[in-house]
């Protein structure tokens, strides 16, 4: 891999003159872009960043992440913030533990890096429905991303609460030298009085910091607000594309905001490999360290084709998923030590591997054994998790009918389900299969739908379309359609039926779908480690009550990253739901 640095006339290099000290924390001012360079407390600055999540890297590992950022010469850290997290339940808020975003904001700052913080609300990311909450979907006229009045009042709501938390972490206190203003506008572009809301959302809490807004090429014409900085972002650096940064934005700073290390992968296709170029403008690696979309929080795309992303964030990163340092990032610290006028730290080893025993299956748990009735909607209008709906995971509809015959969604299943005939799967409908074929019987049968939300778009236009289940519960069955009669919950959150007296031991067919009990013995301090689910066909998998992701034997990812700090000294409890019949379970 080749790096290369190309130097313009609209480039000028600096020093890295600025080595945050947590001992300064009072400043009389912060980064400013008042001329074609950054200036940090009044001197030359120009940004080498990293994206790292918390939300995507266990917290045990927050430290060592950032230490092999800084390590490589980076000097500030960009995150963004995931609404969907933080507010799970509409005015229920959460920023502890994994989600302890001043923790890990205060740790950037304990280990000498600078931070922009991208607030949303709205992220991308390859985030389900791009960070925004599910529970928004359940008002029918719902406009994500524009001034729609229920839009703005809960906008309101969490940057009372989001505000509060980052507030004291700003530069005159703390490490945050920018704020993002929204993200990628310029690709929506709905509403022309958005963008000054959020803007207006920030300042009037008394955010007071350089804003900025970043766009592709195609959004930075109308993806900007006044006042808020504009840059780019991108996969390769050129003249042209920052040439157009600095048409727009004459004498202004130019900064890439995404400079694209790699690139996300969805099911059913190859693993991205991209190289990266260094050219002398401020930038922002996206990402630096991808890490992982553990649980049901990987996106989708959908440009007329629906397409769900896969767990790891990998993202060919110079840090892989596990930690590891690439011949990328050697690459790259070899680079920016160019710009330091003392030696970088030394770079902290990864945490150790080990290889465990396969898990033995012990026990499992129907499917059929633990439905809870509901009326037909969909998921996001379920009356659970206190009238908030069901955000993730799967749901089972069911009808009677009393003949065979051609079955058609009308494209009507969100995303992907599984058809049973009295409890006998009979196919598979999704985006690119529409129908099956009901065999003939005698009487009444039960009809069954396990649909699976497989993750929610999470850029484009389709936003306000990201309600899951069977939205309009009627299917066509014979040129005719027949109305899904009943719903049942069943959201994937295995852990919590650990000690259900249903669990039996014998494997039988009717087995599936439905859940898997095996233990997990770890001898001595646990390792990271993957697991392998080659040929468990699709589902997901917990250890320990938490929940690794997605895996489907269609690739390209075929190991579930475990991190050591998830496992314990001895028997760790693995659950395994598995609701898709592709292949019979079997010991691994």
């Amino acid at each position: 891999m080749n790096f290369f640095l190309l130097d313009y006339m609209l480039v000028i290099f600096f020093p890295l003159r600025h080595h945050l000290d947590v001992r300064r924390m009072s400043r009389l001012e912060g980064l400013k872009a008042n001329s074609s360079q950054f200036t940090l407390e009044g001197e030359p600055f120009r940004i080498l960043g990293g994206s790292v999540h918390y939300f995507r890297v266990p917290r045990a590992y927050w430290e060592d992440r950032l230490l092999k950022m800084k390590a490589c010469g980076l000097n500030t850290l960009t995150t963004y913030v995931p609404w969907n997290l933080h507010e799970p339940e509409r005015g229920t808020f959460n920023f502890q533990d994994q989600l302890d975003l001043k923790a890990y904001v205060s740790l950037a700052a304990q280990l000498g890096l600078w931070v922009i913080l991208r607030p949303g609300p709205y992220i991308c990311a390859e985030w389900d429905l791009g960070g925004l909450p599910s529970w928004l979907l359940q008002d029918e006229e719902m406009q994500l991303r524009t001034t729609y009045p229920g839009f703005v009042n809960a906008v309101n709501l969490y940057f009372d609460k989001l505000i509060s938390v980052i507030k004291p972490l700003m530069v005159r206190g703390g490490p945050i030298i920018a704020v993002q203003v929204e993200n990628e506008y310029g690709s929506f572009a709905k509403d022309d009085k958005y963008m000054p809301f959020i803007k207006n959302c920030l300042q009037s809490r008394g955010i007071k910091e350089l804003l900025m807004t970043s766009d592709n090429w195609e959004g930075l014409r109308c993806g900007g607000v006044e006042g808020a900085l504009k840059t780019i972002n991108l996969q390769r650096l050129s003249f042209g594309a920052i040439q157009h940064l600095a048409d727009i934005q004459p004498q202004k700073p130019l900064m890439v905001m995404e400079y694209w290390s790699g690139w996300f992968d969805v099911w059913g296709e190859h693993h991205h490999v991209f190289h990266i170029l260094d050219r002398g403008v401020s930038i922002n690696l996206y990402m630096f360290h991808g890490g992982t979309s553990f649980g049901f929080m990987n996106g989708a795309m959908d440009f007329g084709t629906y397409k769900s992303q896969v767990t790891s964030y990998d993202y060919d990163a110079p840090l892989s998923e596990a930690g590891d340092c690439t011949p990328k990032y050697h690459h790259l610290r070899n680079l920016f030590s160019q710009y330091h006028s003392e030696p970088l730290p030394g770079v902290p080893s990864s945490p150790e591997r080990k290889a465990y025993s396969p898990a033995f299956i012990q026990q499992h748990l129907s499917l059929w054994d633990i439905l809870q009735f509901n009326k037909p909607v969909n998921m996001e209008n379920l009356p659970v998790n206190n009238n908030n709906g069901q955000s993730y995971g799967y749901t089972l509809y069911e009808t009677t009918i009393t003949g065979g015959g051609a079955l058609n969604s009308r494209n009507n299943i969100r995303d992907r389900a599984v058809v049973f005939v009295n409890r006998e799967c009979v196919g598979c409908l999704d985006y690119k299969t529409h129908e099956v074929a009901l065999p003939d019987g005698k009487g009444e049968r039960t009809l069954s739908f396990l649909v699976e939300n497989c993750g929610r778009v999470n850029y484009g236009k389709a936003l306000d379309e990201q309600r899951k289940g069977i939205p309009h519960a009627a299917v066509c069955f014979l040129h005719s359609y027949i109305k899904v009669t009943a719903s049942y919950v069943f959201c994937g959150s295995c852990f919590r039926l650990t000690n259900s007296g249903q669990w039996k031991t014998d494997f039988k067919s009717h087995c599936i779908p439905g859940f898997f009990q095996a233990r997990l013995c770890v001898d001595g301090p646990p390792k990271d480690t993957f697991v392998s689910l080659r040929s468990w066909g699709k589902g997901i998998i917990f250890v320990n009550g938490q929940n690794l992701g997605r895996y489907w034997f269609i690739g390209p990812q075929h190991f579930l990253y475990l991190p050591a700090p998830w496992l314990r000294s001895g028997e760790n409890e693995v659950p395994v739901d598995r609701p898709w019949l592709e292949q019979r379970p079997h010991v691994h």
